[in-house]
């Protein structure tokens, strides 16, 4: 047989998601079929979603979602090192490696990049949540045996917080480190800051759910700033701030909190947004921004598969993949959720 069934969640519009069926092909030279585990939902997954794009991409046809997840090798093609049963998680990355940017050691700004469940491009890039998909087994890094699938899954979004730390000149050893922005990424930013090194790291939030599961995750001092009125004159003065909301307000707070000719990393996207540039200026805060990664998924692996960071505490709902509208629509309720998954075997 050389195609098995898959499921996979397919939006046609908004809040117009259906999971549907479809084959998975036998794998060729240098590629595995993976039997999919988790996937988890993205900011940019709820934009699509809810919004029918984010910025100025939108969704011009049907789409499969999902860009961070894990599965298990069910087969394997001639040339591909992987055992059947490892698990893995599926970099969504896919940089052509000829344009002059991928020559130049810059892949992630790749002129021709396809990201899985990206709509940047037309035909768009499909994602990853479907039960079965074949891809390269060089998009794939393996865990050892054991490790939490739902954990592995979590391994794309903490390579973009890896990255972002990188952009910082120098390292962070012994910094104060303020964080804004307790969702996913603003989490896994703040743990992998304190896993660098960072001798101090504080992380805001208008929620307080959020701030409570950065506690577990070993943040020095939460501040929910939407009934903290003083919460900056407690702070004191910081090192380095990764801005990981993209709002206005927040940046205005990442830049107050610097100390002069501190560094401020611009992690959230967002369209327009005002910046407060006589005090970017006047207290000679260098700005940096940051773009999705490069080594660091591997480095990601081996962060959650030794348990350095545990991303445990952020992965608050699971759901299956035949109820992925519901799934999306819990994790558009930040009150009550950080990182949902979708199970990716559970279709009926």
């Amino acid at each position: 047989m050389s195609h098995v069934e898959s499921h996979f969640a397919r939006l046609h519009g908004i809040h117009d998601i259906r999971v549907e069926t479809g084959v998975a092909a036998q794998p060729g030279d240098g590629e595995v079929r993976l039997r999919m585990a988790r996937g988890g939902i993205c900011g940019s997954d709820l934009h699509y979603y809810d919004h029918g794009g984010v910025g100025t991409i939108r969704v011009r046809e049907p789409i499969i979602l999902g860009h961070e997840a894990s599965g298990y090798v069910e087969a394997a093609g001639r040339g591909a090192d992987l055992a059947v049963g490892t698990l893995v998680a599926i970099n969504p990355s896919q940089p052509c490696g000829r344009c002059d940017r991928c020559a130049a050691g810059l892949p992630r700004h790749c002129r021709n990049m396809r990201f899985r469940g990206s709509a940047m491009y037309m035909p768009h890039e499909q994602g990853l949540y479907r039960s079965r998909l074949t891809v390269p087994a060089s998009q794939c890094v393996a865990f050892p045996e054991g490790a939490d699938p739902g954990a592995a899954a979590c391994t794309e979004p903490l390579a973009v917080c890896l990255h972002a730390l990188s952009r910082v000149p120098g390292n962070l050893g012994g910094k104060r480190v303020l964080v804004t922005g307790a969702g996913p990424i603003g989490l896994l930013t703040a743990a992998a800051a304190k896993a660098k090194g960072a001798g101090f790291v504080a992380i805001t939030d208008v929620q307080d759910k959020p701030l409570a599961i950065a506690t577990k995750m070993g943040v020095d001092q939460t501040f929910c700033v939407g009934t903290d009125a003083n919460w900056r004159a407690s702070l004191g003065e910081m090192d380095v701030a990764f801005e990981c909301s993209a709002a206005a307000s927040a940046i205005e707070d990442a830049v107050e909190a610097l100390k002069p000719c501190g560094t401020l990393v611009e992690v959230g996207v967002a369209g327009n947004t005002s910046l407060p540039l006589g005090r970017l200026v006047a207290k000679e805060i260098t700005m940096i921004g940051t773009h999705r990664f490069d080594q660091e998924f591997q480095e990601a692996v081996r962060m959650i598969a030794d348990q350095t960071i545990d991303v445990a505490p952020m992965i608050t709902g699971v759901w299956p993949l035949s109820q992925v509208r519901e799934a999306l629509d819990a994790a558009l309720d930040r009150a009550q959720n950080s990182k949902v998954q979708i199970n990716l075997q559970e279709v009926n």
